[in-house]
C-alpha cells in the first residue's frame, strides 16, 4: 500500500511517540518573526537554555513594520521595542535575520520560499497561523504557539497529535477570471470552517499541476481557514524550477541529489486517503466573503443569504450577527456593496505575480475617488522586482499608494487600519470582527484582480464586466 507525502515526512521526522500519543516531531526549519517570538526567548533565558541549532531558525520583522515610513525609529514606541528585542534575540542565540536593512526584510511566508529556504519534504514550523503557506512546495509546515515556538528553539522539536490526511482534487479549466483564491475561497465555502480539524489538506488535480508556485501559495495559505492543521501540494518539476539557484538551495551534486529524494517523497499513485473531495474547475465562480468568517462566501453574482435559508438554528444565529455586523441585507445582491478601501497585499497574495495581474487590467484605469486604494508587496524583493517592472507606476497612476513591505492590512498591528466601519475589499485571508484594525470595520475577501475592479468602480465588483475578460 503506497504512503502520502504526509505519511512519510511524519514518519521521517518522528522522535518518539509520548505517553499522550502525541509524537515528538524534528522540526527541519523554524521561521520566527517580532510578534511571538520574544517571549520564547525570554523562556530560554530564564532556563538557561541556548537555541539547540540556530542554523535552522532565521527571523524577520513583517508584523509591527509600518509600510507608509520605515524609517527607525517607528512612530509605534511598541513597534520600536519588538523590532530591537528581536534584534538582539538573533544576535545573542545566532539566528540568523533578514532586517530591514539587508534588502531581503518581507512577510515570513514570502520571505522563506525567495530565499530557498522552503524546501520539499521538510518540516517547518513557525510562530503564525499561515505558516501553511510553505506546504505549497511539498512540506509538511505547522504554525505554533509561543510555548511550542519555544520549544523549537530549544529542542529543535515539537509535539503534534496525528492527523488524518484529506485528498482535494480539483480538475478541468477554470474559467476567465478565476484565480487560486477564488479556488481557495470555494472548498472553503464547501467544506466549512471547521470542516478541516484533525486533517491535512493535499491539493492535487489538473488545476494544481497547472498553477504556478505562487498560486499554490495562495491556496495553501488559506488550508488554516478551512480548519486544517497544514495543506500542501506534491513537489514536480515546477517545485524545482522555483527553488534552483536561490541563496539557501543546495547546489551541484547536492541539488541532484535533494532533487532526487524531493521527487521520492511525494505521495505514491496508491497512496491511502481517509477522505477525497473532488471538485469541478469549471464550477468554481469569482468568490468574494459576505461573512465574519472566510466560509461565509458566495459567488460575486448571487444575493447574499436571509436567515430563513439557514438549515439550523445554529447557522440562523451565525447568519443574523454576520448580516448585522458587516451593516447587509439578506437577499441582497453582494455585488454593488459600496467599499471604502481597496488592499493588495498580505501572505495571500502579496507576491510579484499578484502585481503584474492586477496591473495588467489597472493599466489605465482609475480608483473611485471616494476609495482609499493601497498596495503593499510582501517583501523587499518583490518590492524590488515589480518596480524595476514599472508595475508600482501602475498602481501609482491608477490611485494607489504603493507601500514598503510588510503585513500591512491583514491584521492590526501595525499603522494600516480601518476607521469605523469601512469596508475594506481585501486580498488578505481573514474577515473576522476587527481583524483590520477598527472593532466595527468590515473586511470582504476576494482575489487580487477583484479588489482592483472594486478598486475602480467603488464598490463589489465582478472583474469580468469591468475589464472585459473574456
Amino acid at each position: 500500500m503506497g504512503k502520502t507525502l504526509f505519511a512519510k515526512v511524519w514518519e521521517s521526522h518522528s522522535v518518539a511517540t509520548l505517553s499522550n500519543g502525541q509524537t515528538q516531531l524534528l522540526i527541519d526549519t523554524h521561521l520566527i518573526h517580532e510578534v511571538t517570538s520574544p517571549q520564547a526567548f525570554g523562556m530560554l533565558r530564564d532556563l538557561g537554555l541556548k537555541v539547540a541549532y540556530p542554523s535552522r531558525t532565521f527571523a524577520t520583522v513583517d508584523h509591527i513594520v509600518p509600510t507608509d515610513v520605515q524609517t527607525e525609529p517607528f512612530a509605534d514606541p511598541l513597534a520600536a521595542e519588538m523590532i530591537k528585542e528581536l534584534r538582539r534575540n538573533a544576535e545573542e542565540f545566532g539566528v540568523t535575520y533578514f532586517d530591514l536593512s539587508t534588502g531581503k526584510q518581507g512577510i515570513v511566508h514570502v520571505v522563506g520560499p525567495e530565499q530557498g529556504i522552503t524546501q520539499p519534504g521538510t518540516t517547518i514550523a513557525c510562530g503564525d497561523s499561515h505558516t501553511a503557506t510553505h506546504g505549497a512546495f511539498g512540506a509538511i509546515a505547522f504554525g505554533i504557539g509561543t510555548t511550542q515556538v519555544r520549544d523549537v528553539l530549544a529542542t529543535q522539536t515539537m509535539a503534534l497529535s496525528p492527523m488524518k490526511v484529506r485528498r482535494i482534487n480539483v480538475d478541468g479549466a477554470l474559467r476567465p477570471g478565476v484565480y487560486a483564491k477564488d479556488v481557495i475561497l470555494h472548498i472553503i465555502r464547501l467544506l466549512g470552517a471547521g470542516g478541516g480539524k484533525g486533517f491535512a489538506y493535499e491539493y492535487g488535480g489538473s488545476v494544481f499541476d497547472g498553477f504556478t508556485m505562487e498560486e499554490r501559495m495562495t491556496v495553501c495559505n488559506m488550508s488554516i481557514e478551512g480548519g486544517a492543521r497544514c495543506g500542501y501540494v506534491n513537489p514536480d518539476q515546477k517545485t524545482f524550477d522555483y527553488l534552483k539557484g536561490r541563496p539557501y538551495a543546495p547546489k551541484g551534486a547536492e541539488w541532484d541529489a535533494a532533487v532526487q529524494h524531493w521527487t521520492a517523497i511525494a505521495s505514491d499513485r496508491d497512496a491511502q486517503y481517509d477522505d477525497v473531495v473532488n471538485i469541478k474547475a469549471e464550477d468554481v465562480p469569482p468568490t468574494v466573503t459576505w461573512g465574519v468568517s472566510p466560509d461565509q462566501a458566495i459567488s460575486v453574482t448571487e444575493a447574499v443569504p436571509t436567515v430563513d435559508s439557514a438549515a439550523t438554528d445554529e447557522q440562523r444565529v451565525s447568519i443574523q450577527e454576520a448580516l448585522e455586523y458587516m451593516k447587509l441585507e439578506g437577499g441582497a445582491p453582494i455585488k454593488g456593496t459600496k467599499i471604502d478601501v481597496a488592499f493588495v497585499g498580505s501572505c495571500t497574495n502579496g507576491r510579484l505575480s499578484d502585481f503584474r495581474e492586477v496591473a495588467k487590467f489597472l493599466k489605465g484605469k482609475k480608483v473611485a475617488s471616494h476609495v482609499k486604494a493601497i498596495a503593499v508587496p510582501g517583501s523587499q524583493i518583490v518590492a524590488v522586482m515589480a518596480e524595476k517592472e514599472g508595475l508600482n507606476q501602475v498602481f501609482i497612476d491608477a490611485g494607489f499608494e504603493w507601500r514598503g513591505a510588510g503585513c500591512s492590512m491583514c491584521l492590526a498591528m501595525n499603522p494600516d487600519k480601518l476607521v469605523g466601519d469601512q469596508l475594506c475589499a481585501s486580498s488578505s485571508n481573514r474577515n473576522f470582527k476587527g481583524r483590520q484594525g477598527s472593532p466595527t470595520g468590515r473586511t470582504i475577501l476576494m482575489s487580487p484582480v477583484m479588489v482592483a475592479a472594486a478598486a475602480v468602480t467603488g464598490e463589489v465588483a465582478d472583474a469580468r464586466e469591468v475589464f472585459e475578460l473574456a
